[in-house]
């Protein structure tokens, strides 16, 4: 009777490779059995988890008899051994699926999200972030609290935001003597380059020497041009967003600009009538000269701006003066209010830094808050007041004071007057080019002409249009506040500032010599403190070469150049 043969070890299977050299036969199936028998026996003793694997190749694996004889066992009779795999079998499927986790049910979650450990950990929660939350809102609160109040912007009409460009002479501006409305509307494209907000155009109006039934002011005189021609006109100006300003001025041809003053009656009846006449045309304001001729003019400069602003607030009345005193400057401005008024008051300077100063500071305190305008004439040339080393001085002066400036055509190029012994003075030619010189009494060079200039960079041209441009798009040189600083004689500085924009600093060298500037807190005004100068500032342009924009200036240091004017420029610092 065969013997019972032994249990198998529970959940291990033994397999074992044999090579195909194996063969069958009594002894190798003794042996395997005697191999069985005792290698299940040590399998029984190993708690065998996973599957092993035989480390070392076998042809890397020393062989000895005890070894050899339990291969040969094994492999029922092979002479060699490729490997041992041992793998366990699970007792039953339960097992396999109890290792594999599922998560908590929904019965679970709400028994463990009831806790009374989570419940608090949840109020904590949502008292932690309604605590941030008002917290940051708090601090929200007081940043804009702290925060320093932006100043209200005044309100600013067209004429405040840039200057004004007199064209007294149609035929001296055009360069010919057969210049008209119509060949007028060819040079807004050059207008538009000096950036300017409007023109003063004429008078154009019909006028008989001195005869006021012969003076019309609502009818353009026919050598100058047409009804249809002026309304071309302006809607060429209006696409380029230039204001149209008419000269009313009624006698202009004659001796007296107002006639007698017997007829002020008269005149006052055709003003009236040809404000609301042009008015209805599309002109965008009225300028009248020598207004101190005019008897009871404050009186009549109300009638008309009301006249003006009746129509629209949007309306400009200029009144020109060829007085300088300041005390008739003011009584003219008496009744009126928004009315510009241009007078020869800053042409009485010895142009120095300290008077200059003076006639400035001077007229401001006197108006008050009302709006200025800048000029060294009511219709005169720059070039026949002042110097012509200091036309650049004087450009950087009307273009960075508080109020409007106003020029006359070929002040952006320092056209002069030209005055013939014996004879009256006349409207000089605007010199456009070489050619122009056929129209004037001498020669003219490429550098005092417009289309010279336009070519140089350091030209005076070149320097009005920078000016102009900067003048009209910074806020604290549109409507920024006005502060002198006292450097000495020769020398006259301001600050223009409006609350948190870029400040500017203008340092005028009146003199004949060098001069340091030496600004610091020391030079300042009361009621500025010290961080409203900086240590250093940039340089936004000179009225001399040799220059950089941009450069950076130490004001302890500063010195300027004979006749030299800078335009400086620094942030706001909170």
């Amino acid at each position: 009777m065969d013997p019972e043969p032994p249990e198998p070890s529970t959940g291990f299977v033994l397999v074992s490779r044999q090579s195909p050299s194996a063969q069958s036969g009594p002894g190798a199936q003794s042996a395997s059995a005697e191999v069985d028998s005792g290698t299940m026996s040590q399998d029984n003793e190993v708690d065998m988890k996973e599957v092993e694997l035989n480390e070392l190749e076998p042809e890397k694996q020393p062989m000895n008899a005890a070894s050899g004889a339990a291969v040969s066992a094994v492999m029922a009779g092979g002479s060699e051994k490729n490997g041992l795999v041992k793998i366990k079998v699970a007792d039953d499927e339960a097992e396999a699926a109890a290792a594999k986790f599922t998560g908590l049910s929904k019965e679970e979650l709400l028994k463990v999200a009831g806790s009374p450990g989570w419940v608090r950990t949840r109020w904590a929660l949502l008292l932690l972030f309604w605590l941030g939350w008002l917290g940051m809102l708090a601090g929200a609160v007081v940043i804009i609290v702290r925060a320093p109040r932006c100043r209200e912007l005044p309100r600013q009409s067209w004429w405040h935001k840039g200057a004004l460009y007199r064209i007294g002479d149609l035929q001296a501006f055009q360069g010919h003597s057969a210049g008209d409305l119509a060949g007028l509307k060819g040079y807004i494209d050059y207008l538009s380059t000096l950036k300017v907000k409007g023109f003063v155009l004429g008078p154009i109006h019909k006028n008989q020497k001195d005869d006021v039934d012969g003076t019309n002011l609502e009818q353009i005189d026919p050598t100058l041009g047409s009804k249809e021609d002026f309304e071309s006109l302006l809607q060429s100006a209006k696409k380029k967003s230039i204001r149209v300003i008419l000269d009313l001025t009624p006698n202009y041809k004659g001796q007296d600009s107002w006639f007698q003053s017997m007829q002020v009656n008269t005149v006052a009846t055709k003003m009236k009538d040809a404000l609301s006449y042009w008015l209805q045309a599309g002109v965008d304001g009225f300028q009248v000269r020598d207004i101190e001729k005019l008897e009871n003019a404050p009186l009549f400069l109300a009638q008309w701006q009301n006249i003006t602003k009746s129509f629209s607030e949007d309306r400009l009345l200029i009144a020109g003066t060829g007085s300088s005193n300041l005390h008739q400057i003011l009584n003219l401005l008496e009744l009126t209010k928004d009315l510009l008024l241009t007078s020869s008051y800053l042409s009485v300077s010895d142009f120095t830094g300290k008077h200059t100063e003076l006639l400035v500071t001077q007229y401001l305190n006197a108006t008050k808050s009302q709006w200025c305008s800048w000029s060294l004439s009511q219709a005169g040339l720059l070039a026949s007041f002042v110097p012509a080393h200091l036309l650049q001085l004087y450009q950087l002066l009307l273009f960075t004071l508080p109020g409007t400036p106003v020029f006359s055509y070929g002040d952006e190029i320092g056209l002069k007057a030209a005055v013939l012994p014996g004879q009256p003075m006349k409207a000089p030619v605007m010199l456009w080019d070489e050619s122009s010189s056929l129209n004037t009494s001498g020669s003219v060079s490429s550098n005092m002409t417009v289309k010279g200039q336009s070519e140089d960079p350091g030209s005076l041209l070149t320097l009005f249009r920078r000016l102009s441009d900067h003048r009209s798009k910074e806020r604290s040189l549109l409507h920024g506040d006005f502060h002198v600083l006292s450097l000495g004689p020769d020398i006259f500085s301001y600050i223009r500032q409006w609350d948190q924009n870029e400040r500017f600093l203008v340092v005028l060298n009146f003199g004949d010599v060098g001069q340091p500037a030496r600004l610091g807190a020391s030079s300042l005004p009361a009621g500025l403190g010290a961080s409203s100068l900086p240590a250093r500032v940039e340089l936004l342009l000179s009225t001399q070469p040799g220059r950089s924009e941009g450069t950076s200036l130490e004001l302890e240091h500063l010195k300027l150049e004979p006749y030299e004017g800078l335009l400086l420029h620094f942030p706001y610092v909170a």
